[in-house]
């Protein structure tokens, strides 16, 4: 079994999708086999990673995996990227589509909270880590996910709500695990994101942050256009003019991630 690790925050625009997509990414480079799973309807990591939806044919998604309600079922689910960088082949994802919300609405079936982990039971044994890229709620799809993972991580953005939401997030994990069947369940800690030293607000977060959370702080990343950019163009940094010091940012949290699931 992979080792699996919800990346979340209880806040939009806290630069989840942009945290899971580069961890990824870095521990790729680094030579690990990385799943990541769209536990989010907006479908954004999946469509950074370069997967394209075929209505016509429309491929297996984590809704259906969710769905089937059957151990293993996440093995028919995982999908190359999109990518061309040398290190793509070792990345698959379970992309997502806006058809996941309809398994919220299914929250109140026996046993729903399990049926994410019952899919991937099995089927990411070929895989080193698994990270899921979780929506901004703790609501039913963070519950599955959360149940499904070994431990979790926050991103947020040295903004005070972003900041509050981690560690409502935090604070979520810690107290929820024998609720959700998984009393393992680890937070081990927050990417601060979009860092601007520029900005007066953004330099008082970031102590906030270094009080709230300590050591558990794996990185800071810097607010840089061309992180949009390769986001916007669903493209590895590699494919980025000018990336190598983003890239090399990304590389500490890699570290640090590897370091805390290897103890």
């Amino acid at each position: 079994m992979a080792r699996r690790v919800a990346i979340g925050n209880n806040k939009g625009g806290a630069k989840k999708t942009t945290t899971t997509i580069r961890l990824a990414e870095a521990l790729a480079k680094r030579g690990r086999r990385v799943g990541v799973v769209e536990v989010d309807p907006q479908g954004n990591a999946s469509r950074r990673l370069g997967w394209v939806d075929d209505p016509a044919n429309p491929p297996l998604t984590t809704s259906e995996a969710i769905e089937a309600n059957a151990y293993g079922v996440a093995a028919q689910v995982w999908q190359p990227i999109g990518w061309d960088a040398e290190y793509a082949d070792r990345i698959v994802m379970m992309p997502a589509r806006f058809t996941l919300q309809d398994r919220e609405t299914e929250a109140g079936k026996t046993g729903a909270w399990r049926r994410l982990s019952k899919a991937l039971k099995g089927a990411d044994d070929h895989l080193d880590y698994v990270l899921m890229d979780l929506q901004p709620s703790l609501g039913h799809l963070t519950q599955m996910a959360l149940a499904a993972s070994h431990y979790a991580i926050a991103s947020a953005e040295p903004e005070y709500d972003s900041v509050e939401a981690a560690v409502r997030f935090r604070d979520f994990v810690n107290t929820s695990g024998d609720d959700l069947g998984n009393p393992d369940l680890t937070f081990l800690g927050v990417v601060a994101s979009e860092y601007d030293m520029r900005d007066g607000g953004h330099v008082g977060q970031l102590a906030n942050i270094r009080n709230l959370f300590g050591d558990d702080v794996w990185g800071v990343v810097p607010r840089r256009s061309l992180l949009a950019k390769a986001d916007e163009e669903a493209k590895p940094l590699s494919q980025i003019p000018g990336s190598h010091e983003i890239r090399a940012v990304y590389e500490l949290p890699a570290e640090r991630f590897e370091k805390e699931l290897n103890r």
